[in-house]
């Protein structure tokens, strides 16, 4: 084997990042002549959806409010009752575009009912609730990508 042939490729890995960026994927694996050569993103902070109880539905919270909010959705998001992503892919949280999302905060939920979408190789995977309850937080935006065992949605 001569050390030439063995010489990882900076520039393949710079490309590879560029189109990880362009693309916005979360990651892009490559296998060429023996070398593989995986590329990814940090995971995205997980934020809560839920509204403060005094302000409108469509007001956004101010900034300075949002700030602390992190620390209470990750000791939540890693509580028993979060389902967790089942797979590496992307989430929708509706059917299609035009149709309304398969579940809000606050809405009650049966065991086996349709929570949201993770689309991995361009397959749509249903992801279910493992219990019945009410759902309290969705941590996850629509097209987000997300990783196996990522918190998805608190159900209590």
């Amino acid at each position: 084997m001569s050390t030439a042939k063995n010489k990882l490729d900076t520039g393949l890995i710079r490309e590879l990042a560029a189109i990880l960026r362009e693309a916005d994927l979360g990651e892009l694996e490559v296998e060429h002549e023996g070398l593989r050569v995986r590329v990814s993103k940090p995971a995205a902070p997980t934020i809560m959806h839920a509204a403060p109880a005094h302000a409108p539905a469509a007001m956004p919270a101010p900034a300075a409010l949002a700030a602390p909010a992190a620390a209470p959705v990750a000791a939540v998001a890693s509580s028993d009752n979060a389902v967790k992503s089942p797979m590496v892919g992307t989430v929708y949280l509706s059917p299609d575009p035009n149709s309304k999302a398969y579940i809000n905060i606050g809405d009650k939920v049966k065991k086996g009912d349709t929570l949201m979408l993770i689309e991995a190789m361009k397959t749509f995977n249903p992801v279910e609730a493992d219990r019945a309850g009410t759902v309290k937080a969705i941590y996850v935006d629509n097209a987000q990508p997300v990783e196996y065992g990522e918190a998805l949605v608190l159900i209590e």
